[in-house]
């Protein structure tokens, strides 16, 4: 438990520095923000060969299922974390409150993944959904959203395959017809909602609702040698595309005020990189090869359909064909829009000139751009040892699983 302890020092270090400062030392409070996150996930890492362990009156299990579930949470809490500094910077927000819902999620969403009775569940549960609700009285700003939409797709899928996979082997049939049809309606209902949408932070919101859809396609799947892990690999790419698509989103709004599709109309003349690391994102979203995102599918879908998912897999791929559709039809926004100096070129302009004093600020959120839409091709090109990897240390223990859970069934 020393990732979580790491975490709760942190949230202690930020609280007594804001209390010192009045919340006028952001840089301090960002660096142990990012400080304690990245001690997190090394001493995570350095303890990833361990073996089990119960903890705290065996209510919480240590082994390698929970732990890369932890550093996914991990990974999703430091690109949100680096995302959120520049906006909140730029738009006067109360940096250490932010950092510390955020961080208190995370811890959550970690304690959750490695719960071992129902107590300890609705503890960690409370510490997510409380800290989510704080978060969102920031009227919902688009680092919050993107964090939202990453970090319920690693919680989630990691309580319900320890619930049922794992506790509840024997009552397969059940909960294999009940999570089905959460999916069906996950991946039609998503993709139906954000197709309609003009505001650009909203339609990748409701289109990641869609996400957890193909992702429970892996549990269903029930192989931990294929199934799961291609439900691991999809979630890793899953973070990556999606957050690389709202840092894109994030760094228009700061240049424009506007996060409406239609004032992305002929991007690729004002702004060459946000266009093209926009497109890398929406591509993998959309699953066109040779993107992550497209071999992720592959990958996920194949596994579903050996293991007998016969009616969500074709359901998964009409909805990710219409996912394209509204994908494609930002990029052609994006391309053959209004050229010329247009009334939405102009604000883009005006508003750049006004905030070029943040230019420093935002050069930042330009990098992490970058960085996460190259990753989410390249991981693509590298997703035969990203899957050998998830295979073979996933479920190395799964034994020991229904010998340490069974506890659950007594109570």
């Amino acid at each position: 438990m020393l990732p979580e302890f790491v975490l709760i020092l942190g949230l202690i270090a930020i609280i007594v520095i804001d209390l010192l400062y009045k919340g006028k030392d952001t840089l301090s409070i960002y660096r142990i923000s990012l400080l304690s996150l990245l001690t997190s996930t090394a001493l995570l890492l350095y303890q990833w060969e361990a073996k089990p362990v119960t903890v705290a009156f065996e209510s919480i299990q240590i082994n390698t299922f929970s732990n890369t579930f932890r550093i996914l949470l991990l990974i999703c809490s430091l690109l949100a974390v680096s995302l959120s500094i520049d906006y909140v910077r730029c738009t006067k927000t109360a940096l250490a409150e932010f950092s510390l819902f955020i961080l208190t999620a995370g811890l959550g969403g970690m304690l959750l993944c490695c719960a071992n009775d129902l107590v300890t569940i609705y503890v960690a549960l409370e510490c997510l959904s409380l800290s989510s609700y704080l978060l969102s009285g920031y009227a919902s700003p688009t680092p919050v959203v993107a964090f939202f939409s990453v970090t319920s797709k690693v919680a989630a899928p990691a309580l319900s395959t320890r619930l049922f996979a794992i506790i509840f082997p024997y009552l397969s049939d059940e909960w294999h017809i009940a999570l089905g049809v959460l999916a069906t309606l996950s991946m039609i209902l998503g993709n139906l909602v954000a197709v309609t949408q003009t505001s650009m932070k909203r339609m990748p919101a409701y289109s990641s609702i869609s996400q957890i859809g193909y992702i429970v396609i892996g549990i269903l799947a029930a192989d931990p040698e294929n199934g799961y892990a291609s439900m691991i690999t999809y979630t890793f790419i899953h973070i990556l595309m999606n957050l690389g698509t709202f840092a894109c989103i994030t760094l228009f709004s700061l240049r424009t005020g506007t996060d409406n599709i239609r004032d992305y109309a002929g991007l690729h003349m004002k702004d060459p990189i946000l266009t093209l690391s926009l497109v890398l994102c929406l591509l993998s979203l959309g699953g066109m090869p040779p993107s992550s995102g497209f071999f992720g599918k592959l990958y996920l879908f194949w596994h579903g359909w050996k293991a007998g998912s016969y009616p969500l897999v074709p359901i998964a791929l009409v909805t990710s064909v219409v996912s394209i559709y509204y994908y494609l039809k930002i990029i052609k926004l994006m391309f053959t829009g209004n050229d010329g100096m247009s009334d939405t070129s102009k604000i883009y302009i005006q508003n750049s000139l006004v905030s070029s004093s943040t230019s420093t600020s935002k050069s930042s959120i330009e990098i992490a751009m970058i960085i996460r839409a190259l990753a989410s091709i390249l991981s693509g090109v590298s997703i035969d040892p990203i899957i050998g990897i998830t295979r073979n240390t996933l479920f190395q223990i799964l034994d020991s699983h229904f010998k340490c859970d069974t506890k659950f069934i007594s109570k």
